[in-house]
């Protein structure tokens, strides 16, 4: 291709190019998605359900779902992440429904009821949650933003990081504290506005 015809052609974003090749059944691109919004769809579980683990369990749901539905996607920006924060809400909607069903069935706490449905209120809270998460992330350091893709996105060890970027093992373990703090308190500030 010449170009002139690659200058005429729209340019897609990193995350288009990821959706367009998952959805036509390239799994390294999904994985390359994943990789980028895992962290982030974690936090926005994490800021409905209130629990590391119950978070998790979203967060992979929320995946689950992405790659069944990828194929009918038209994605219009250039970030996929409200797509996912979407689906993540509605996986944790159904998680928090189903922790009070359990809980219905284990005590007798049966007037306890969630609502089945989303509220407008909580939407607003996810979509603004995944802004800030992605807007904090983008104010860290170049090496913070290395080792929290590194040890938080990729499930790299402190010290295989370390090793990775050229640091201690205690730089990588250190920074990466504070930016989890830093998270947290991000997705304390959204909750509590």
């Amino acid at each position: 291709m010449r170009d002139t015809e690659r200058s005429r052609m729209p340019h897609r974003s990193q995350d288009q190019e990821w959706a367009a090749r998952a959805a036509g059944g390239d799994e390294s691109a999904f994985r390359s998605l994943y990789r980028a919004h895992v962290r982030a769809v974690y936090w926005i579980a994490y800021g409905i359900v209130g629990s590391a683990a119950d978070a998790e369990d979203v967060t992979q749901e929320t995946f689950v779902v992405a790659w069944r539905k990828l194929v009918t996607l038209e994605l219009v920006g250039d970030s996929i992440l409200p797509w996912l924060a979407t689906i993540c809400r509605f996986q944790a909607a159904n998680r928090m429904r189903q922790r009070r069903r359990d809980r219905s069935h284990t005590t007798d706490a049966a007037d306890e009821r969630i609502a089945d449905t989303v509220n407008i209120e909580e939407q607003v809270i996810t979509a603004s949650l995944a802004e800030r998460i992605m807007a904090e992330l983008g104010t860290l350091s170049a090496l913070d933003q290395d080792i929290f893709r590194l040890c938080a996105a990729e499930g790299y060890g402190y010290q295989a990081a370390a090793a990775q970027l050229g640091v201690s093992h205690a730089v990588v373990r250190n920074r990466l504290s504070r930016v989890r703090t830093r998270l947290r308190g991000t997705v304390q500030e959204v909750r509590d506005a």
